[in-house]
């Protein structure tokens, strides 16, 4: 790894998000990742994955989760006057719209390689990250992005959303059979920053409304009677499941810190696109923040660790980017509110660790892990495989919003 120049000044009487140095230098690490992941683009149709050099990984499919990434982290980046986004944009609402699309059975399916089927699963997680990036191809105004939100709203208002409870359900396979009755935090996590991009860039209530009961459930129902710690993993009947054992990965036990910090951030993004009117609303963010923090930090290392048991002591201690990055943006919203201190400093400490093992200051982009002596490792992950969060940590704290954050970057000064 190469050295970074200092993220920010030493000064401890002065928030960084309010300095220039630190803004510099925010910008300068989202361009360098914007500039890495230009190579996603090659001569076949879709995306290709990246090694650490760059280079494709060829035998890797297209996940849904990655094209729709990619196509809102570069519309973000054409909001910020980026003017090399729109090949990446077009590229990926192609493939969304002739490749992830099912013209059989409707839905988009999870993966696709060179545009052709390779895992048919119809996932809530997937279909509301196709609404994050309609949404925010609506904001650069790609002319394909009202069909896309159109398509995959009616698909999670046939398939996905259950009224009753107000939450989403979770899989299908192709055909729309259900093959488990599993009930997950995640996909709805995700889905409220889906449905709440979707009302800012269309202004249709339903979306907001549905983010609020989202919201209700999770963080004012199931966070304060587990410790401030959100439950993974529920039953059919939204029963909260502690047994749970999935993928360790994707579904593991217990629960996730990382998980937290974003889930108190978006609480905020919708507490401001509702007119700050519920009082509830700073403090729960703020338990939901500080636990999660308190819980995973490592002492000794530093990072964070991935789960933690129902009681907040480590389960999983592995560390990799993205709780760090989410983190990073959950204290700079509580930055936003109030100058505090203690924020500061964590989101200092956050920065640091981050400086001194994701990024990649020679080619951008983030490692995605690193190992016990803090070196870049590939046990889960192969090359670098996301901008998105690590992009938005850089992004988040250059706004002055909570809301409204994607149109908010063109206000920015030049870099």
């Amino acid at each position: 790894m190469t050295d970074l120049a200092p993220a920010g000044p030493a000064d401890p009487d002065l928030f960084w998000i309010d300095t220039p140095e630190h803004r510099r230098w925010l910008r300068a690490q989202a361009d360098a990742m914007f500039d890495f992941f230009k190579g996603v683009l090659g001569p076949e149709p879709g995306f290709r994955s990246l090694d650490y050099d760059g280079n494709p990984l060829t035998d890797a499919i297209q996940p849904l989760h990655s094209t729709t990434r990619l196509v809102h982290s570069f519309a973000l980046g054409k909001l910020l006057g980026r003017e090399d986004c729109d090949a990446i944009i077009d590229r990926g609402m192609d493939a969304l719209w002739s490749g992830h699309r099912d013209t059989r059975h409707g839905g988009y399916v999870w993966g696709i390689k060179d545009q052709a089927m390779a895992d048919p699963r119809k996932l809530a997680y997937g279909h509301v990250f196709v609404l994050l990036a309609g949404s925010s191809a609506r904001m650069v105004g790609h002319p394909d992005a009202d069909r896309l939100i159109a398509d995959v709203s009616e698909v999670l208002d046939r398939h996905f959303w259950e009224e009753t409870p107000g939450r989403l359900c979770d899989e299908y396979n192709r055909d729309w059979t259900p093959f488990s009755d599993y009930r997950g935090m995640n996909a709805n996590m995700h889905g409220a920053e889906g449905l709440m991009a979707a009302y800012e860039a269309t202004g249709r209530q339903i979306y907001l409304d549905r983010a609020g009961r989202i919201f209700e459930f999770f963080l004012f129902n199931r966070a304060p009677a587990h410790g401030w710690r959100i439950p993974e993993h529920y039953k059919s009947d939204w029963s909260v499941d502690l047994e749970f054992t999935g993928d360790a990965m994707f579904r593991p036990a217990g629960t996730t810190p990382g998980h937290s910090f974003e889930m108190g951030r978006l609480l905020l993004q919708y507490w401001d696109l509702t007119g700050r009117q519920d009082d509830r609303v700073p403090q729960t963010a703020r338990k939901l923040i500080d636990t999660a923090f308190q819980d995973a930090w490592d002492a000794e290392k530093g990072g964070l660790y991935y789960t933690l048991n129902h009681d907040g002591s480590p389960r999983i201690t592995d560390r990799y980017w993205w709780p760090v990055t989410e983190a990073i943006g959950a204290y700079a919203a509580l930055l936003k509110l109030e100058r505090n201190p203690q924020d500061e400093a964590r989101y200092r400490q956050l920065w640091q660790f981050a400086a001194s093992h994701f990024i990649d200051a020679a080619r951008g982009g983030w490692y995605p892990e690193v190992d016990a002596q803090g070196k870049p490792d590939a046990t889960q992950f192969k090359g670098k495989p996301d901008i998105y969060h690590a992009l938005q940590a850089c992004l988040f704290p250059l706004s002055p919003e909570l809301s409204h954050i994607a149109p908010s970057l063109q206000d920015l000064p030049p870099a």
